[in-house]
């Protein structure tokens, strides 16, 4: 009686709370402001990134036709699906008073109340206006019932101030609806808040304001009054589920995944490259959610065993958009979510070039002359460009570079429309530990305008899969031990374990017509011919034909248990297990096996496909190695009883995987097409009708981006 009373009174709880929000509610928000010194402060540019639910609402309606307003929208726009229904992120720009209150609609499902405080406040120290905070906006947030967690929240500040997080008030105007929940706790100085777990399942809002304080030490900081020169609003919301495993238990960045609050310096037209990469065993990561710069391109998504990474990367082009652009990430599985990850790009300010230098484009090259006069305490003799091989000569009175597009490590990037071919003409690192004279870095550019192109192209050096493995073709076929193609292997095994049971080792004989088999070989074949290409295959044994509830058989080419062994064959793009019938899960007459395959080529010829039945995978091992798609097969029913004294030869289940590309997409899908059957005309004791799922994306193209 007591623990019904419990989850009444945590539903009305939770009904009180969707009913005080209403429907119209973001997922998330966060304005970063700019000053504008023409007004002297009185008016801000105001950068806006909200995420609303799906479906996606449109951006008309958020600038009016007289306002200094500009809206993103972008070929490559931010959506998740992870908490359903799913979201996506709308950002806009817009000029608007330092003090400034209102409520944005967007579209028909999301409205957000604003609260700007940013009063014009010239600094001291530099004599400019001051900036307000920055908060990194991460992708809508998970956490599960009664797993405690933290969430920290990525700060910057412009000016180097203290930041500072507290709960928005409503009595100061800051938001209309905003209750603060007893499961949220928040450490204001470190703009970190816990969820303590005891919150009923259900979708939970926290509003924040971020507030900059001049930094002062510790000692001083209880004799001083800690005002805040500038607040702005941050809205988060937080998913709680239902948990079903520990609560340790979550995706972990690992490998070339940059830590949290990195900051990546950016020059014009400079290409930022990074890779997340994530490790988790228990669930296959669906997506890698990303919130970030309008044109951050993403590629190369992809699931390798237990490692799931994605290639992201942002050219700089001119722009109007903040100095500090955030960058953040979490990798979500159908139950789970990583620690949420921010990293922050930080567009470098550069002077104009001096008076007197020409830059010029031709066909193959770019010069570059420079005054001398301009480059005052620069030391000449340690300025080179990106590779030192080219040579810059200077007088008494000019500098001069000439640069070819080919070489000289001229690197190439896509601005809208444009190829843009850069250089940078830099001061080379010394190993003094102090420097008394300035560095020089220079980006040089050349735009070549006129490419008919829609979104971004990258150049890919990879191969496409038809090229690297041929057109494959993946089967499971389902034979008694000594037959089947591969039967001069399986006649007289030798297993790839010395751990296999004697019942398993001996020549089974099978009993009368109507007895139960003690043992059957699994075939996963491939019609792959190149030899230095290795099968890397996920069975499972399934009750039913739907295949579900089923229970692993084969994990990654390795043996889940004692009811299955691989045995030695003379190709590693072909695999064959015996499978001890007394050992598997299910007793009765017939089964249903699904296998999901895929081949591996090690990009080296000294190198090898890692060892997927290890505990100690790196994801290094992974990215230098090709993958194939995950091709899904079935085997049809499969007949676990003799049902004629003299046996024949299996039936067999395949797929062809018909390539579908859609240059729109990211990732290249292929969906399975039923071929016919390996089956002989004689009659067989095992039946095994093919029948193919899709063959899910697996992104063998591992894209490298320029």
């Amino acid at each position: 009686m007591r623990n019904e009373l419990r989850i009444v009174l945590q539903s009305l709880a939770l009904l009180l709370v969707v009913s005080s929000l209403g429907e119209a509610t973001s997922l998330g928000l966060t304005v970063h402001v700019v000053p504008l010194s023409s007004s002297n402060g009185q008016m801000v540019r105001a950068h806006f990134s909200a995420i609303a639910p799906t479906p996606c609402p449109s951006l008309s309606g958020l600038c009016a036709s007289a306002e200094d307003c500009v809206v993103h929208s972008t070929s490559l726009p931010f959506n998740g699906f992870k908490p359903d229904p799913g979201w996506c992120v709308r950002q806009w720009q817009k000029t608007v008073p330092s003090n400034y209150s209102g409520s944005i609609t967007l579209g028909s499902n999301t409205e957000m109340f604003v609260s700007l405080k940013t009063p014009p406040v010239v600094r001291g120290n530099t004599g400019w206006l001051n900036n307000p905070a920055y908060v990194a906006l991460p992708p809508p947030l998970r956490a599960r019932v009664n797993c405690p967690h933290h969430f920290h929240l990525s700060t910057k500040d412009p000016d180097g101030d203290r930041v500072r997080c507290r709960f928005a008030d409503a009595d100061l105007g800051e938001c209309v609806s905003c209750p603060r929940h007893s499961f949220i706790e928040l450490d204001e100085d470190q703009c970190m808040f816990t969820f303590t777990g005891k919150a009923p399942v259900g979708q939970y809002y926290i509003y924040l304001m971020a507030e900059d304080h001049i930094p002062v030490p510790k000692w001083k900081q209880s004799k001083v009054a800690l005002s805040a020169m500038s607040a702005v609003p941050v809205h988060l919301s937080l998913t709680v589920e239902e948990s079903s495993s520990s609560c340790s238990d979550e995706p972990m960045a690992v490998g070339e995944t940059p830590d949290e609050d990195t900051t990546l310096f950016v020059l014009p037209y400079e290409q930022i490259t990074f890779r997340a990469q994530y490790m988790f065993r228990e669930e296959s990561v669906s997506e890698v959610a990303v919130v970030g710069p309008p044109d951050l391109f993403r590629a190369g998504f992809q699931t390798i065993d237990s490692l799931a990474m994605m290639t992201m990367a942002w050219v700089r082009s001119p722009n109007n958009l903040t100095r500090l652009l955030p960058i953040c990430f979490a990798a979500n599985t159908n139950s789970l979510q990583s620690e949420p990850r921010c990293i922050w790009l930080y567009q470098r300010e550069m002077a104009t070039l001096p008076a007197g230098t020409v830059l010029t484009c031709d066909e193959t090259e770019m010069v570059l002359v420079l005054p001398v006069s301009s480059l005052n305490n620069i030391n000449l003799n340690e300025l080179q460009l990106n590779s030192p091989s080219c040579r810059v000569n200077y007088n008494t009175t000019h500098l001069l570079a000439r640069i070819s597009l080919d070489g000289c490590g001229t690197k190439i990037v896509q601005s809208g429309s444009e190829l843009v071919y850069t250089n940078t003409l830099h001061s080379m690192k010394t190993l003094s530990v102090v420097r008394r004279k300035p560095i020089l870095i220079l980006p040089l550019a050349c735009r070549i305008p006129s490419v008919q192109v829609k979104g971004p192209q990258y150049q890919m050096s990879i191969p496409t899969e038809e090229q690297t493995f041929g057109l494959l073709n993946v089967w499971i076929e389902v034979h008694q031990p000594g037959d089947g193609p591969l039967r001069f292997f399986t006649g007289k095994p030798r297993f790839r374990t010395d751990d296999v049971p004697n019942r398993v080792r001996r020549n089974v004989e099978e009993g009368a017509v109507g007895s139960r088999f003690n043992s059957l070989d699994l075939h996963v074949m491939s019609n792959c011919s190149i030899q230095q290409a290795e099968m890397i295959s996920r069975c499972v044994e399934c009750p039913t034909d739907d295949y579900t509830n089923c229970k692993p058989l084969i994990e990654q080419g390795c043996s889940t248990s004692s009811s299955a062994v691989e045995i030695f064959t003379s190709t590693n793009t072909s695999r064959v297990y015996r499978l001890n019938l007394t050992m598997v899960e299910t007793q009765e007459s017939e089964m249903y096996i699904q296998c999901r395959v895929n081949l591996c080529m090690p990009t080296l010829p000294s190198a090898s496909c890692p060892n997927m039945c290890g505990r100690s995978i790196q994801p290094k091992m992974l990215v230098q190695n090709l993958f194939t798609r995950v091709y899904t097969v079935n085997s049809g029913r499969v007949s676990l009883v003799v049902t004629t004294p003299t046996p024949a030869n299996a039936a067999a289940a395949t797929t062809t995987a018909s390539i579908a590309t859609s240059l729109a997409a990211d990732a290249t899908t292929a969906t399975g097409v039923a071929t016919t059957s390996h089956a002989t005309k004689l009659a067989s004791p095992l039946t095994a009708a093919g029948v193919v799922l899709t063959a899910l994306s697996m992104l063998f193209r591992n894209i490298p981006l320029l």
